[in-house]
């Protein structure tokens, strides 16, 4: 005797039975699962067949980006959304992988399955002891297989054609309520991460210095151009003394809230080393200790940390695999400094070098990410550094934030108006002429 039912129609004798059973096809969605025993009811004075089930389950697909994925994981499993006659134990044990058992093949291949002796079925997988005949249909949306619909019966040849055209259709009506249901969260997860972006957003612009700084002898300016809400770029300079700051440019691996934490861990870490009187190798020593101690693998910043001294015009500073910045001297000549270590996090023990430049009147040092040099033409060709010195120069006598939006202006023109695919961020300091 099978515990539980789901009704089907059947060959009735009159119209009226012919009726009813055209409207359950028609209608699968109406026709409720039963608790009835022995496969048949009554009612109304005319029989009602019924399909015949000790278990069933509808198993939706969750699959994630591979590339996430743990090794030795896969990136597809089965969530068990609604079941019926399966034991705790039974469920706990089940782990399918796409393509594996019954469940596995038909979400794999989207062609549904009867098998009326599981026993001697080389795909099935034993996961309730009891079963004998399994029926498993598809659940598809936009021609996409999203899950599976099981029935399983403790007789043999349980279920025939007529059962599986029944459960196909039923298949489809879940497949509408699990694609609004999916829908319904994905909304849901959209307003909490716009909520979480805009902390993060807030966050960051908190970290960024309100103004420019003021030093005798200097012109200076930076400014950052999001791609996002939450940029992966960060500046930052802090007073040492009147005629001293310390600065920084980096650029955060990630975007979005975990960028925005990363930029808050190194900003107090290098503004604390800075107070503290370190030279910036030390600081970038300690701070890239810190950083391999507290984030993830995958994450690293590369960053240029110096201190400018204005009555010695000299800037000492030390790099952590950023790009390359440039000095522009006052006799036109130019040149990109390649001096630099590791990126921060990325080993514990990573030595870093203290370099020193003067930048006397006339000299325009300049410091940026690589969103500016790597933004592309519609035609793919990168904007590179040669342009970029080149626009430097056609516009070295502009103040520095006027230098800077000339450069983002030039940025813009060269990829057609869309702009960097990666944040842009420029540091310039210009020491001034007849100070």
């Amino acid at each position: 005797m099978h515990d539980r039912t789901i009704e089907r129609s059947g060959n009735a004798r009159s119209d009226h039975d012919r009726q009813a059973a055209h409207a359950a096809r028609r209608h699968p969605e109406d026709q409720p699962l039963t608790g009835s025993p022995g496969g048949a009811e009554s009612g109304n004075g005319h029989a009602r067949l019924v399909i015949p089930y000790d278990a069933a389950g509808i198993f939706v697909l969750q699959c994630v980006d591979p590339e996430t994925v743990p090794e030795g994981e896969e990136p597809c499993t089965f969530k068990a959304e609604a079941v019926r006659g399966y034991d705790i134990d039974e469920l706990s044990d089940l782990h399918l992988k796409l393509g594996e058992g019954f469940i596995g093949s038909v979400a794999l291949s989207g062609a549904p399955i009867i098998s009326p002796d599981v026993r001697n079925d080389p795909v099935y997988i034993n996961a309730r002891d009891r079963t004998r005949s399994e029926m498993v249909a598809p659940i598809i949306s936009n021609d996409e297989v999203i899950g599976v619909f099981d029935l399983e019966s403790d007789e043999l040849n349980a279920y025939s054609n007529d059962d599986l055209e029944v459960l196909m259709l039923l298949a489809s009506q879940v497949a509408i309520i699990i694609e609004k249901v999916m829908l319904h969260e994905q909304m849901i997860e959209k307003k909490r991460l716009q909520g979480q972006l805009e902390v993060a957003r807030q966050v960051q612009l908190e970290l960024l210095p309100a103004k420019d700084p003021e030093v005798p002898g200097y012109d200076i300016s930076a400014y950052n151009f999001p791609t996002e809400e939450v940029s992966g770029d960060y500046y930052d300079w802090v007073r040492i003394y009147e005629d001293e700051i310390g600065i920084v440019i980096a650029d955060v691996s990630g975007k979005g809230v975990p960028a925005a934490i990363l930029m808050a861990f190194l900003r107090a870490s290098l503004r604390a080393a800075t107070h503290i009187g370190y030279a910036t190798n030390i600081s970038m020593a300690k701070v890239n200790y810190l950083l391999y101690e507290s984030i993830e693998r995958n994450q690293f910043v590369t960053a240029i940390h110096g201190i400018l001294d204005a009555s010695n015009k000299t800037l000492s500073y030390s790099n952590a695999g950023h790009n390359p910045p440039l000095l522009l001297k006052a006799n036109g000549e130019s040149r990109y400094i390649y001096d630099g270590e590791q990126p921060l996090g990325m080993f514990p023990r990573t030595r870093y070098h203290e370099n020193h430049l003067m930048i006397e009147p006339g000299d325009i040092f300049v410091l940026y990410t690589d969103g500016a040099t790597e933004a592309e033409s519609p035609t793919g060709e990168e904007f590179g550094r040669e342009r970029l010195e080149q626009v430097v120069k056609e516009h070295v006598e502009k103040p520095a934030r006027e230098l800077i939006a000339s450069l983002q202006m030039e940025i813009l023109e060269w990829t057609g108006g869309v702009g960097s695919n990666d944040d842009v961020t420029f540091f310039v300091i210009k020491a001034l002429k007849n100070v």
